[in-house]
């Protein structure tokens, strides 16, 4: 692992829990499906490295990736280690694995609005198809966990009163709207993930992210804080093509991860969790002024210019998305990286 950010980030991770704790994934088959995702792979390169710092031991990790070049670009620095075998497979598609799985991860989606207009039914495929693939070979395998990404989005547009939002909250949801095929596969899929734990046993836990950015996020991803990091990256001002007065709560990659392994190994079965950083809540204006300001010598600024985005990318109707993380933080997490630390560390991220 050359990027010293990166390095930084997962020695962050390793340290957020105690050793006895990672020790119960030690001898254990890890099947990671989508693990070339922006957020699954942070979690890949975390038991890779607790394998190689003896922290877990005998553990396989099983990357299940769509795009197998993708995977060689994302994981250069492993190919080699036996302890982490590359299984091309469309998650949709019906497939069994050999051997035993003792957990499985689902983080296989297209999370960026910009597959909402131009592939829904790809999008929502990954999050029911792909979902009742994996539920299947998790009950044929007695799997102890199946740890299930949900999102945000599930929540649809609540009341104002409503934020920050809890974990039994729900707003509206119009099924007519194709950029509903994301949020409403999110929500059959947790559904899914409860009925097969009802029915057949599987333990699941389930997290819904906010707004997570980080070292190794699409650039050209079209959520408007990876446009941000971009215009940063390349040397460019930033364009705002809206009034930039929704609000987003954003959570830095490292610790959303953090998070993420503290829900798989403390989190009760069949609940959901809030994964995402609360104190950080910036409107969208607001997010473009910290990040121009962030390397004062590049003289950047934000110009404002009204108009739409591109075809494809379907803007969300929710003005305000803040979670309420007090479920999370009940389990001994919390997010440590403030607004300006976090993308400091991301931009840099690139420029290494």
């Amino acid at each position: 692992m050359n990027n010293t950010i990166i390095r930084d980030d997962i020695e962050y991770i390793i340290r957020s829990l105690p050793a006895e704790e990672w020790n119960a994934l030690s001898a254990k088959t890890i099947l990671v499906a989508g693990a070339n995702g922006f957020l699954p792979a942070y979690m890949v390169e975390t038991l890779l490295s607790l394998s190689e710092q003896g922290i877990i031991q005998d553990t396989k990790i099983i990357a299940l990736v769509r795009d197998e070049k993708k995977a060689f670009t994302r994981f250069p620095s492993y190919l080699s280690r036996k302890d982490l075998s590359i299984l091309v497979q469309d998650i949709a598609q019906s497939f069994t694995i050999p051997g035993a799985v003792d957990h499985i991860i689902h983080a296989a989606s297209q999370a960026s609005p910009k597959y909402y207009g131009s592939d829904p039914v790809g999008t929502l495929n990954a999050n029911v198809l792909g979902t009742n693939n994996l539920l299947s070979i998790a009950r044929e395998k007695g799997s102890a966990s199946f740890f299930y990404f949900s999102s945000g989005e599930v929540y649809g547009e609540v009341e104002e009163k409503s934020n920050p939002i809890k974990e039994q909250t729900y707003g509206y949801l119009d099924p007519m709207n194709v950029r509903s095929c994301y949020a409403e596969s999110k929500r059959m899929g947790e559904t899914m993930c409860i009925s097969w734990s009802h029915q057949y046993g599987i333990p699941v836990k389930i997290v819904r992210p906010f707004h997570t950015y980080g070292p190794g996020m699409r650039l050209d991803d079209g959520r408007v804080f990876a446009d941000f990091v971009a215009d940063i990256v390349q040397n460019r001002n930033i364009v705002m093509k809206s009034d930039g007065s929704a609000l987003r709560s954003f959570c830095y990659l490292a610790d959303a991860t953090a998070g993420f392994f503290t829900v798989l190994l403390r989190g009760r079965n069949r609940e959901a969790y809030n994964i995402g950083n609360s104190d950080v809540e910036v409107s969208v204006l607001q997010l473009a002024t910290i990040l121009t300001g962030l390397f004062p010598e590049r003289g950047l600024s934000v110009v404002r210019q009204q108009g739409s985005t591109t075809s494809t990318y379907l803007k969300s109707t929710v003005n305000r998305a803040c979670p309420d993380i007090s479920k999370a933080r009940s389990l001994g997490w919390s997010p440590r990286y403030s607004l300006k630390e976090g993308f400091t560390r991301t931009i840099r991220s690139f420029m290494q």
